[in-house]
């Protein structure tokens, strides 16, 4: 019992690395789809407001909410930390859009919304990884190349 806590301690905090590395992954490209295209409620986040008709007409791409250049998108990135994942955007104009502002700007959440949408493949993501980390026999190939365990 001792090899295997020990075992545990060492492999648990590298399970969970990549899992929060695997997760966010999936949350930032899910909030780098969202941008170009309304989105309906997700949890707490209210559906996406239509453009203004002026607004559209000023655009070079049309009725496509958050994009212009695709400068913003862009900027979405993941930082992973030892318990921790974060994702977001060094944009300025990403947090007038995720919250709204004083000025008439609807918030228009793309990094919640994809948080709360993608919060059950985040979930399982965690959960496969933690629990490759308690069976160890099972969960890697003689090259060393993980497996993938569904967790049902």
């Amino acid at each position: 019992m001792a090899d295997f806590l020990l075992d545990l301690a060492v492999h648990m905090p590298m399970s969970e690395k990549s899992a929060l590395a695997e997760a966010a992954q999936l949350v930032e490209t899910e909030a780098k789809e969202e941008i170009g295209h309304y989105q309906g409620s997700a949890g707490p986040f209210a559906a996406w407001a239509p453009l203004k008709p002026d607004t559209i007409a000023h655009k070079a791409n049309g009725d496509t909410p958050l994009l212009e250049t695709g400068e913003m998108r862009d900027s979405i990135g993941t930082v992973v930390l030892d318990h921790e994942a974060h994702i977001g955007s060094n944009d300025d104009k990403a947090v007038w859009q995720e919250l709204g502002t004083s000025r008439g700007i609807p918030p228009r959440s793309f990094l919640g919304g994809a948080a709360v949408r993608k919060s059950a493949e985040v979930k399982e993501v965690i959960g496969r990884h933690m629990h490759g980390a308690l069976i160890k026999p099972e969960t890697t190939h003689a090259n060393g190349a993980a497996v993938s365990i569904p967790i049902k």
